[in-house]
């Protein structure tokens, strides 16, 4: 086992809040990750048809809201490639651009449901720890997981935070009527959406 542990935090970020800012900071701590790497989705194929902000706002948003955090990097290594993104290419590619590191991809309980539907999923497990936190509350038992594949279980790592009702979609409602983000987004993040007007209807 590699005694460096890597934290990847993917997702849309659009527009990052203060629900993935403690997802990252408790998963650092409680899973002894060296440093956390945020890597924005560049086409996310599960939402394929669902409208997603131009990748170059979401970036300058995440670096907005990572601003000060030296234990947070970004990746753009999916926002750089061509076509969907799939979790299993990405690790791939940070497996081979962080050999000396072990991998924890960060979910929540949610998503490990979800995890049979995913991109050649066998292949996330063998790249990756996930390291999964149950935002609702509902651990699933190792039978669960088992069930939902097997070896599941020996490749999950749980770690604690606050339950944090903080939904992007109703950032981006919030927005689109002009209302205060305040308390949902780092005030950088809510100025800039402010300043491009992202979320308006055009």
């Amino acid at each position: 086992m590699a005694d460096l542990r890597l934290g990847v935090l993917g997702g849309t970020f659009d527009p990052p809040h203060y629900g993935h800012l403690t997802l990252a900071e408790h998963a650092q701590r409680g899973l002894d990750l060296q440093k956390v790497l945020w890597v924005p989705a560049g086409d996310p194929w599960r939402k394929a048809g669902a409208p997603v902000t131009p990748g170059g706002h979401r970036l300058a948003m995440l670096r907005l809201a990572l601003a000060g955090h030296h234990e947070f990097e970004i990746s753009t290594l999916e926002l750089d490639r061509p076509g969907p993104s799939y979790t299993v290419e990405t690790l791939a590619a940070l497996r081979a651009e962080y050999p000396a590191h072990e991998l924890v991809f960060l979910v929540g309980a949610d998503a490990l449901r979800d995890l049979p539907n995913w991109h050649e999923a066998p292949r996330v497990l063998e790249l990756a720890l996930l390291g999964a936190t149950a935002r609702d509350g509902e651990k699933p038992t190792d039978a669960e997981l088992e069930s939902l594949m097997p070896g599941l279980p020996a490749r999950v790592v749980w770690f604690e935070m606050p339950r944090v009702d903080i939904s992007a979609t109703d950032i981006r409602t919030r927005a689109a009527k002009g209302e205060s983000l305040r308390s949902l987004v780092p005030p950088s993040v809510e100025a800039y959406i402010g300043e491009h007007r992202l979320y308006r209807a055009s």
